[in-house]
C-alpha cells in the first residue's frame, strides 16, 4: 500500500473520532524519515488516546501495523510510526507548544481534504 493511501486511512480514522485541525505535511522532499506527517489534536486525554486507538485499528485492519508508539500513557503527544507515515496526536496545549507545522515548514502543508 502506498504512503498516500496509508495517510488517507489514518486521516479517516482521526476524522471518525472527531480529531481537531487535522493537517498533513508532505516531507518526502525534505527528509528521509517519512513521506507524511499527520498532525491532529484532541480535547482531552481520553480523546487523544481514542484517536490513537482508532488509527491503529483502521490501519491494522488494512494490514498496516504500527512500528512504534510513544507517549500513549501520558497522552500529551502520541507518536505512531507507520514507517512512511508518522501520525502525531496532541492535546491542544502541547500542539501549540511544539508547533510541528512551523518546525517542518519546508515540507508541503496539506489539508485532510487533499486526500479525499
Amino acid at each position: 500500500m502506498e504512503s498516500k493511501e496509508i495517510a488517507k486511512l489514518a486521516i479517516e480514522a482521526l476524522s471518525d473520532k472527531k480529531g481537531e485541525e487535522i493537517r498533513v505535511i508532505d516531507i518526502s522532499d525534505v527528509s528521509v524519515i517519512a513521506d507524511y506527517f499527520i498532525i491532529a489534536n484532541g480535547t482531552n486525554r481520553s480523546q487523544v488516546q481514542a484517536l490513537s486507538d482508532s488509527v491503529q485499528e483502521k490501519l491494522g485492519k488494512a494490514g498496516i501495523f504500527v512500528k512504534q508508539v510513544e507517549g500513549y500513557e501520558t497522552a500529551n503527544w502520541i507518536l505512531m510510526d507507520f514507517r512512511d507515515v508518522i501520525v502525531h496526536v496532541f492535546d491542544r496545549e502541547n500542539r501549540l507548544f511544539y508547533d510541528l507545522e512551523r518546525i517542518w515548514r519546508d515540507g508541503k502543508i496539506m489539508n485532510a481534504e487533499d486526500f479525499q
